[in-house]
């Protein structure tokens, strides 16, 4: 009885991600993401001379980091909360790009690697690209 409980685990453990039935949706969804940011991940670093400019969206705000990958330190970051702007989400996050574009600007940052962070680009995630963009910053 035992064994064959275990026996039971090890084979859903075998199953693709997709196929388990057991899972909570978002958990399935979050796992995805994971998934493709690490995908991401290996493709791109930043440097001292070329930070990443990392994403992170939630549902009321975003957060926007500059990171060094070479020494694993934030150089500088920006948060949703900061600014102190009224509109949309997209706008906001527009707003956003621009400022991150300044302060790396006043930190003579002017080239940066984009991690999209596994989202796709679209929507808010391109409002913040275009508004570094348009700061001054060069992809």
């Amino acid at each position: 009885m035992w064994a064959k409980s275990l026996e039971r685990k090890r084979v859903r453990r075998r199953l693709p991600i997709n196929k388990l039935k057991i899972m909570n949706k978002q958990i399935l969804k979050n796992l995805k993401l994971f998934r493709r940011h690490n995908k991401i991940r290996t493709k791109i670093a930043g440097t001292a001379e070329c930070p990443r400019l990392n994403v992170f969206r939630s549902n009321k705000g975003m957060y926007l980091q500059l990171i060094d990958d070479t020494l694993g330190t934030t150089i500088l970051s920006v948060d949703g909360k900061e600014l102190k702007t009224k509109g949309t989400k997209t706008e906001k996050s527009l707003a956003l790009g621009q400022e991150i574009a300044k302060r790396a600007l006043a930190k003579n940052i002017s080239r940066i690697v984009f991690d999209r962070g596994g989202y796709k680009y679209h929507g808010r995630v391109k409002a913040v690209a275009d508004g570094a963009r348009l700061g001054g910053l060069n992809f």
